[in-house]
């Protein structure tokens, strides 16, 4: 568990845009039951999250099309709302940072580590901005 010191400039990150924090696996299932799109991103502490994934979903939200509800749980630090968005991302394996996409509250789109690492906050907006479009 990390500090929530070292966590929350990286919470208010998200926050600041409009995500709303589940700290619990209720908050999940209570999101995740609404009608219409969802984005949930995994936060995290490593540079990747920093650099380009937290920047990316933020930069986002410019399209037209946006996600009706905005969310975010934290890797290491929020245990329980973690696992239950993990379990609903299956068949993909945890990973962290990562960004989901659920449509009436099933998974539509996925962007794991492997897809952020090495990548621009721009191109992770692009990649968002196309599911967007597809699905919201």
């Amino acid at each position: 568990m990390y500090p929530e010191e070292l966590v929350k400039p990286m919470r208010q990150q998200l926050v600041d845009s409009g995500f709303q924090e589940l700290k619990s696996a209720q908050d999940v299932e209570e999101v995740l039951s609404k009608k219409g799109t969802t984005l949930v991103m995994v936060n995290s502490v490593c540079g990747c999250a920093a650099g380009t994934a937290r920047p990316g979903a933020i930069a986002s939200l410019q399209y037209v099309k946006t996600p009706d509800h905005l969310t975010t749980v934290f890797a290491g630090v929020d245990t329980e709302s973690t696992n239950k968005a993990r379990e609903m991302m299956v068949p993909f394996p945890p990973s962290s940072p990562c960004i989901a996409l659920f449509k009436d509250g099933e998974l539509v789109h996925m962007l794991e580590r492997h897809h952020i690492e090495g990548r621009s906050a721009e191109m992770i907006a692009s990649n968002l901005a196309s599911a967007y479009e597809e699905f919201c």
